[in-house]
């Protein structure tokens, strides 16, 4: 009987563990890979498809085309998830796995920020980002405010750059001087781990006349005064509010029973749930590592070799080590990088590389290297 793994979610994590178990054990497993979602976008895509840089159809790429041996996808949507019976229900049918691995991300909570959807824009999701392209070109003057609504959140650095970008975007248009940028976000620093990559972005966002308010959270939007309201009782006025919702684990995976305090408890050394034969990746979990694409795509690999060496016998992997690195546009075609570590010592920690034009084709390589190896493009 060949190993049936049912992976739940086709992001960098659902992917990458599907892409290794195909490459490492061929047709001698069953990897299906269930998604809702018929194709996949990276997030950094979205900036891009928000500044007009580029566009969905040409960022979107079709889960159609994975074709791996011993990998099946089906596009479906999940309705109920048994981790103690490994078995999960989706709108087409039952589907039982010796291995099941959980890694559908993070949802958003619009109803936690009242006033969010009536009031405000929110660009981390496709549709949010399409959206904004549509309505940036009639922003010209007054406030734009970018405000992050909880933490965690996925990409920490996303927000930094979606207000250097903003800045770009306005001066090219020559209605910079017309607006204002202010960004609120509830961390006391832009990247907390990497306090020369927080100076670096501090410094930028002073060189660009961006306000910087840390260490607050936007708890509610005021749609008929346009005014977004801090978790200390402040109030922002907005012309443009672009927001990022606090996220939360999906629905279907909290009425599983496998979460407490909104997200899945793993082991930070296997990424095992409480429940045998049960894993869990990427932004579902709470493992100690950011909400991103990387570290999601790291914990698989570990998984990915403990499930090998199950099956073809041999020796565990290392620990997952919780290292990942982060591009980060400053605008101007220039992209800085964080290496950061997690997980290997006693507090997190964060190396620094200036941006530049050759981290920016570092970033290009990063996407062109996997858009080969998952969709053999």
């Amino acid at each position: 009987m060949k190993t049936r793994v049912v992976v739940l979610g086709a992001g960098f994590g659902g992917l990458e563990l599907a892409t290794i178990c195909s490459e490492a054990l061929g047709d001698d497993v069953e990897v299906t890979l269930i998604d809702k979602h018929d194709s996949f976008v990276f997030g950094y895509s979205k900036l891009d498809v928000m500044f007009g840089r580029t566009t969905l159809d040409a960022v979107r790429l079709h889960y159609r085309e994975i074709a791996k041996p011993g990998v099946r996808f089906l596009c479906q949507t999940i309705t109920a998830i048994d981790p103690q019976a490994r078995t999960v229900t989706t709108d087409a049918g039952v589907h039982e796995a010796d291995i099941l691995v959980v890694a559908l991300g993070a949802d958003y909570d619009f109803d936690a920020t009242p006033g969010l959807a009536e009031g405000g824009n929110e660009f981390y999701s496709v549709a949010g980002a399409q959206r904004l392209g549509e309505l940036l070109p009639a922003f010209s003057q007054g406030r734009a405010v970018i405000g992050v609504c909880g933490a965690p959140f996925k990409c920490p650095p996303a927000p930094s750059e979606t207000a250097l970008l903003l800045h770009d975007y306005l001066s090219v248009r020559s209605v910079r001087d017309k607006c204002e940028i202010t960004f609120v976000l509830p961390l006391p620093s832009p990247v907390p781990p990497s306090p020369e990559t927080s100076r670096a972005l501090l410094a930028a966002f002073a060189e660009r006349d961006i306000e910087f308010v840390p260490g607050r959270r936007v708890s509610s939007l005021d749609p008929a005064r346009r005014v977004a309201v801090l978790d200390d009782g402040g109030e922002l006025p907005y012309d443009l509010f672009l927001g990022v919702p606090k996220h939360r684990a999906p629905d279907v995976v909290i009425a599983s029973g496998m979460t407490e305090d909104g997200y899945v408890p793993v082991s930070s050394r296997t990424l095992a749930t409480r429940f045998p034969g049960v894993y869990a990746i990427g932004d579902v979990t709470t493992v100690g590592v950011p909400k991103a694409g990387v570290f999601a795509e790291g914990a698989a690999r570990v998984v990915a070799a403990s499930l090998i060496a199950s099956i073809r016998g041999g020796e565990q992997p290392a620990p997952y080590d919780g290292i990942g690195i982060c591009y980060i546009e400053f605008g101007g075609g220039r992209v800085g990088r964080v290496e950061v570590d997690f997980l290997s010592g006693p507090k997190p920690t964060g190396v620094y590389g200036e941006p530049s034009e050759a981290l920016a084709a570092e970033k290009r390589h990063f996407g062109s290297s996997r858009r080969a190896r998952w969709f053999g493009r």
